[in-house]
């Protein structure tokens, strides 16, 4: 593991209050995979075998009932995913695979929990990482279930281009229908929510949509921190 990685690592939220005795345990006890994009980490259903932690490339967690399949969220480096799965020994609820090729940090499950009566710091961070991971769970169901698709797209379009001024362009680093499933709408839906979004400034070409009127997109989408955070 390169020293940048380790750095990187050590800073998420869940590591950084640990004694660096029991960070340098966790982390020999750890391995780096490579993955190349569309492969399957996880499967809903199996009981947890490690930690996994996205230090490159992006990750898809996903479920499926009969025939359907939703985007539950896109996990960006560099980001534990799965935890409550591994810190109860319970069976994934959501599957995981690779949207673009990846690099992945596995800790062992048990070593995790075994740490977590070890590390009183690390069990409170754990703690405190959980009911973030569910406070973005409620969120997101807010989200769902109080906007139309139009505002919903709207208001991920102002979080995807945060901090980058009134005029800017995101590009996507998956497919549009991928975007439309995890904002739980259609992608028809999608493609008619961003022509409509051409009156505040919205412009769309594949993967790159551009913001010519942040203002105006702002003032449609009306975000609020009790969804949006």
């Amino acid at each position: 593991m390169r020293g940048d990685e380790v750095d990187a690592i050590r800073s998420l939220p869940l590591f950084a209050d640990m004694s660096e005795g029991h960070f340098a345990s966790l982390m020999s006890a750890a391995l780096f995979q490579r993955f190349p994009e569309r492969v399957v980490l996880i499967e809903e259903g199996q009981r947890p075998d490690f930690l996994q932690v996205a230090v490159e490339g992006l990750v898809e967690l996903y479920s499926q009932h009969r025939n359907r399949e939703t985007t539950v969220d896109i996990i960006r480096p560099v980001t534990t995913f799965i935890l409550a799965a591994v810190a109860t020994d319970e069976v994934y609820l959501n599957s995981a695979r690779t949207l673009t090729p990846a690099r992945i940090l596995m800790v062992p499950a048990h070593t995790v929990r075994d740490m977590i009566a070890r590390d009183s710091n690390f069990a409170r961070t754990m703690i405190r990482e959980l009911a973030f991971r569910y406070r973005g769970i409620m969120r997101a169901l807010k989200n769902e279930k109080l906007r139309p698709a139009t505002e919903r797209v709207a208001n991920w379009i102002i979080r995807a281009s945060d901090n980058r001024g009134e005029c800017c362009t995101i590009e996507l680093g998956y497919d549009k229908r991928t975007l439309a499933s995890q904002l739980g709408i259609t992608p028809e839906s999608l493609s008619r929510a961003l022509a409509q979004l051409g009156d505040c400034g919205v412009r769309c070409h594949g993967r790159r949509i551009e913001v010519l009127d942040r203002g105006a997109l702002v003032s449609f989408a009306a975000p609020d921190p009790l969804i949006d955070g």
